[in-house]
């Protein structure tokens, strides 16, 4: 068991190299031995000449771009949002009772129903998009804000009490610091949700951005570029992903 152990600490680094790795071979050899025709299944090395031309002709640099714009203006306003309701949640019960009804309703509707709507009401420029990238990232931010901040103890509560702290210390320095790996947690979930938030404005009605580009190559039967424009949305929602966990190891160093 201590031997498995020591192989998997010394080689875990080369895990994810040599998964992906794999993955392009078998996917290499698919294409090469299945005879399916490139606009089916196009071979690793025609999406990476796809992509080598998108990134000299610019245009996967603009839409990418243009679909990030939307992504971070989207997940800020989702996330302060949510943030701000989710703490007036958690500090009356009765206010909750009232509006997790319609909180929980929102999210039975699949964000392609209310997207159209969006885009009718507020055209197709950027305003809509970003409306329904902080609608879909809203509600996860909201309740981790809400367990988070139920989470803080009683006792420091308490403590804060006694020691006559008004509102705004205990927030600052009780309720923020103690529900913060909680919202931090949201805000990872959040930032993944909202590229998919992006993806759905734009197919809706758009005429930039990653999600209007697949639309354009599905068109064509460029299918090369499809999958360009998929890696490089998958690309974007990891680097989020990664930019949230390192702001989570900076800010919460006094947790460990």
């Amino acid at each position: 068991m201590s031997a498995i152990k020591s192989f998997s600490r010394k080689y875990a680094p080369w895990f994810l190299p040599v998964s992906i790795l794999l993955v392009l071979v078998v996917w290499q050899l698919a294409a090469w031995l299945g005879g399916l025709p490139a606009f089916i299944l196009p071979s690793p090395l025609l999406v990476a000449t796809r992509l080598w031309e998108s990134l000299l002709s610019g245009v996967l640099e603009y839409h990418t771009f243009y679909t990030l714009l939307e992504v971070l203006l989207g997940l800020l306003l989702g996330s302060s949002l949510a943030t701000i309701t989710g703490y007036a949640l958690a500090k009356s019960h009765a206010l909750e009772r009232l509006i997790s009804p319609y909180l929980v309703a929102t999210q039975a509707i699949p964000v392609v129903a209310i997207a159209p709507l969006l885009v009718i009401w507020f055209g197709p420029g950027l305003f809509s998009k970003v409306l329904i990238c902080a609608l879909i990232v809203f509600f996860p931010v909201l309740v981790n804000t809400v367990v988070g901040m139920r989470a803080v103890p009683q006792n420091l509560r308490d403590l804060m009490g006694a020691l006559r702290a008004s509102p705004a210390q205990t927030l600052r320095y009780l309720e923020v610091p103690a529900a913060l790996p909680v919202l931090l947690g949201g805000l990872r979930v959040g930032a993944t949700l909202s590229v998919i938030g992006a993806v759905v404005g734009e197919f809706v009605g758009s005429d930039r951005g990653l999600g209007f580009l697949v639309n354009v190559a599905r068109g064509q039967y460029d299918t090369a570029l499809v999958f360009v424009a998929v890696f490089t949305l998958v690309a974007l929602a990891l680097g989020l992903y990664g930019l949230v966990v390192l702001v989570e190891r900076k800010m919460l160093r006094w947790n460990v």
